[in-house]
């Protein structure tokens, strides 16, 4: 049964940085897009960023730009999403996702929920004032 694992996530300042894991069991990441979506608290899941992983292509929400940075470690089948100047905003769940094959599907993009087939079960982060 194909798991992913998040971690990383707890509660920081303003101006903090988190670095978050999703680690791959029973799947292999390395042909995959994985993306991070972030879930405030009532709100829907949006995806934050996203690495096709064979291409090393990356995409990022405008949001998190500068601040926010994807990257993967094929040996650990790990995803990383290393987060700096954390705002308020940021606080939420942040979940992993991934999908084979490229970032990319005819009935969707690679930042809403309905392209991925699996999905880990969160990590909070919060950003306080």
């Amino acid at each position: 049964q194909v798991q992913l694992m998040e971690s990383g996530g707890g509660s920081v300042q303003t101006g903090g940085s988190l670095r978050l894991s999703c680690a791959a069991s029973e799947y292999t990441l390395s042909q995959s897009c994985v993306a991070w979506f972030h879930q405030p608290a009532g709100k829907e899941r949006e995806g934050v960023a996203a690495i096709y992983i064979p291409g090393g292509t990356t995409y990022y929400v405008d949001s998190v730009k500068g601040r926010f940075t994807i990257s993967q470690d094929n040996a650990e089948n790990t995803v990383y999403l290393q987060m700096s100047s954390l705002k308020p905003e940021d606080t939420g769940t942040y979940y992993c996702a991934a999908d084979p094959g490229p970032c990319s599907w005819a009935y969707s993009t690679w930042d809403k929920t309905k392209g991925y087939a699996h999905w880990g079960q969160g990590t909070q982060v919060t950003v306080s004032s």
